[in-house]
């Protein structure tokens, strides 16, 4: 359990290691020694979240001054508990070679609605109401009311009394350990984890805590930069933003002339002061930071047009009714920043310097006016972060009016340059580790040149062991590739064919034989849910498909239990293809009906690959073609969840033989798909799943796996098994 990884020790909470898993934190040893960033792909299922942790723990325990906190992002609640429950394990480890429990603090941090124990805001249903309903009984200005003008929350004022004198106790605490200690101490969770942020050892959050500059500016804002920030599944990240804009009233306007004058002064001195003098809210105040402004604009003043309420208000008023007039207009309209500007400049007379500091002029005046539900005033907040955008960047922004056939068109802004995004955590924190089960291009486009020190490194996957040793006729995973159906006609979900009776036909028969075939559960993927439910529809028609009895289950999972089986149909880019882990016998087998491509008529798309285009120089086929292998990938990947675990992985279409596209799936899937295995029918496949399935029902030791795909601490050692670790991870 004790490894030397390159002279740094480090305790590995299980008996055996993977040898991906030893080169893989090999990599990421080196990676933060020359304290630059890294992009590492580990194939699925092979120990990548525990093996993160322990390096970076290990790491943090021997550089306390290079590394003092870990900051884990993950994309969903179940993962971020996931990676919470390694973490405990880890540090069970640590507490059992020690003797004693090591001094660390962990903490999982979500949204109010996950954290609140109020049990009347706990009870409501849409995070935006717990979040409104939480500020007017916490905000900041809201405390000193008449005596019973507004109820409050006892578990916020016992925090405030108390709750930043008594930290949270070292150990490791998920989203149900921090509920009940709030509970039991009658403390807030959500802001006794906040408060803990700054000397938490290691925070397991959302990546949004990190990549949406409104909310980092409140959350993550003390954050060290010698934290090392780890994006998990990054390949989830898209960094895109849009609003609407319809039937927007103007409340503000009668509350201001309701407000206390006074403090309308007062708060027109700070403006002309400058923004960063502006005053820190409380952590408990909601308005939303800024979006990613450069510090130069941050430290002017806000310009005479719009410092006095009235003045921004009719500010806001010409730009809203600007809006409102494009979507009135007939046809669709897609404006660079500069051409959006000019029109308004021209049309309404609205300046580009007032436009930059719209954002920061609303947060003021609604903290002014000291408003105890800003949920209401969410649609102008938007308008007033899209101006600050719009005029901050003049490339990598797009915009866009699309006439749509419904009452409420919409007016979207759309990110097309993630950079913008991205760039603010490179160049403030030392070491950002992004790390994924499927990789980026080959050749990354020029946007990674402004970050030198990246190390792009992929690994291999060694699943050899079960035979020991010996190479059997279908390897873990079994790849295969079916194109054709027992008619000799073309399998392929393009517009085309999908609506052929003929091809619709034959993608049923290859899901009705492999179900005979495979034991418990078999999950299929298809490319849109119009897709999926026009595919069953018409297999209902020609297919004789078993419909559930009532007394048969439809929970998959209960039914794979009884050993019944199940087929769950789903559809890509989903949260089954990502949240949900088919482990063992959940999914024996996963199908891929067709090339999983993003809808290519899509306006936002369409602008995202003319930026590509004339910035980065990559060409729109290439790059759906990688998105499209992307997600393919991580879809059949649900079926391999650990090197006990084996599983079939079907592509149902013809267009996956070609070289462009089988060159974008990941390394592990390309080492185990023969040229055997490129073209099949359903009759060849049905009888490769029976061999492949055969093979591996054979019982099989532990033993046998030792010294191939399990190392032991004395095998780590062998000069032979070093070697073969330096060459699974290559550079990309």
């Amino acid at each position: 359990r004790r490894l030397n990884v390159d002279g740094l020790l480090v305790l590995f909470p299980y008996e055996f290691i993977y040898p991906e898993q030893f080169s893989y934190m090999l990599e990421l040893k080196r990676t933060r020694d020359a304290k630059g960033h890294g992009v590492l792909e580990m194939p699925s299922g092979t120990g990548k979240t525990v093996s993160l942790l322990a390096l970076i723990i290990a790491y943090q325990r021997a550089h306390p001054l290079d590394v003092s906190k870990l900051i884990y992002c993950s994309r969903t609640v179940p993962e971020i508990e996931k990676v919470v429950e390694e973490l405990r394990k880890l540090l069970e480890c640590y507490e059992r070679e020690l003797g004693e429990p090591l001094p660390c603090l962990a903490l999982a941090l979500s949204s109010r609605k996950n954290l609140c124990v109020h049990p009347e805001v706990s009870a409501l249903r849409y995070g935006k109401e717990v979040d409104s309903r939480c500020l007017a009984l916490t905000a900041s200005y809201l405390q000193d009311p008449p005596e019973g003008a507004r109820p409050s929350c006892s578990f916020f004022q016992e925090f405030e009394a108390r709750g930043r004198q008594s930290p949270l106790p070292f150990g490791v605490h998920n989203l149900d350990d921090l509920r009940a200690l709030g509970r039991q101490r009658g403390l807030c969770p959500y802001f006794m984890a906040r408060a803990s942020l700054a000397h938490a050892n290691v925070v397991v959050y959302s990546y949004h805590y990190l990549l949406d500059p409104k909310i980092a500016g409140l959350v993550s804002a003390e954050l060290a930069r010698s934290s090392v920030v780890v994006f998990d599944e990054a390949h989830n990240i898209d960094l895109r933003d849009g609003f609407w804009v319809s039937g927007m009233g103007f409340g503000i306007h009668f509350r201001i002339k309701e407000s206390d004058s006074r403090r309308l002064a007062e708060e027109y001195r700070r403006l002309v002061q400058g923004l960063r003098e502006a005053g820190a809210a409380r952590e408990s105040d909601l308005f939303l930071a800024n979006p990613v402004l450069p510090d130069e604009i941050l430290r002017e003043a806000v310009p005479g047009s719009i410092r006095t309420a009235e003045h921004f208000v009719g500010f806001l008023r010409r730009l809203v009714e600007h809006l409102r007039a494009q979507l009135r207009g007939p046809r669709v309209q897609q404006l660079s920043p500069p051409a959006f500007l000019r029109e308004l400049r021209d049309r309404v007379c609205i300046d580009r310097k007032p436009l930059r500091f719209c954002a920061e002029r609303l947060h003021s005046l609604l903290r002014t006016l000291a408003l105890p539900d800003v949920a209401d005033f969410s649609p102008i907040t938007l308008v007033a972060n899209f101006a600050t955008l719009v005029s901050t960047y003049s490339k990598g922004e797009g915009k866009k009016k699309p006439k749509i056939p419904s009452k409420k068109p919409k007016n979207i802004s759309y990110c097309l340059d993630a950079s913008i995004a991205i760039r603010p955590v490179f160049e403030r924190f030392q070491s950002v580790i992004v790390t994924s089960g499927v990789r980026d291009p080959k050749n990354p486009p020029k946007t990674s040149q402004k970050y030198p020190k990246i190390t792009l490194k992929s690994s291999q996957h060694h699943l050899g062991g079960f035979w020991g040793g010996s190479e059997p006729p279908f390897c873990v995973p079994s790849p295969q590739i079916v194109g054709r159906g027992n008619d000799q006609v073309a399998m392929s979900s393009k517009f085309e064919t999908r609506e052929d009776i003929a091809v619709t036909r034959n993608y049923g028969q290859l899901l009705l034989e492999l179900s005979a075939v495979v034991p418990d559960g078999l999950v299929a993927f298809f490319t849109s849910y119009v897709y999926l439910e026009s595919t069953v529809a018409s297999w209902y028609e020609q297919v004789n498909f078993g419909v559930p009895s009532p007394g048969v289950s439809p929970n998959p999972p209960q039914a794979c239990e009884n050993g019944r089986g199940a087929v769950l149909l789903s559809v890509a880019r989903g949260k089954v293809s990502e949240g949900i882990d088919f482990v063992h016998h959940y999914g024996r087998a996963v199908i891929m009906f067709g090339v999983p491509y993003v809808y290519t008529q899509s306006r936002i798309l369409k602008a995202r690959l003319e930026f590509l285009r004339e910035q980065l120089q990559v060409r729109e086929g290439e790059f759906l073609t990688f998105d499209a292998m992307r997600h393919a990938a991580q879809c059949v990947g649900r079926a391999l969840r650990g090197k006990t675990d084996y599983g079939l992985m079907v592509f149902a279409d013809k267009r996956f033989a070609r070289a462009d596209k089988r060159g974008k799936l990941p390394r592990w899937i390309q080492e185990h798909l023969p040229e055997s295995h490129l073209n099949l029918t359903v009759d060849e496949a049905v009888q490769a799943a029976k061999r492949f399935l055969r093979e591996m029902a054979q019982p099989f030791r532990q033993e046998d796996q030792l010294g191939l795909s399990l190392l032991t601490w004395e095998q780590l050692q062998a000069g032979e098994v070093q070697q073969r670790i330096q060459g699974i991870s290559q550079q990309i």
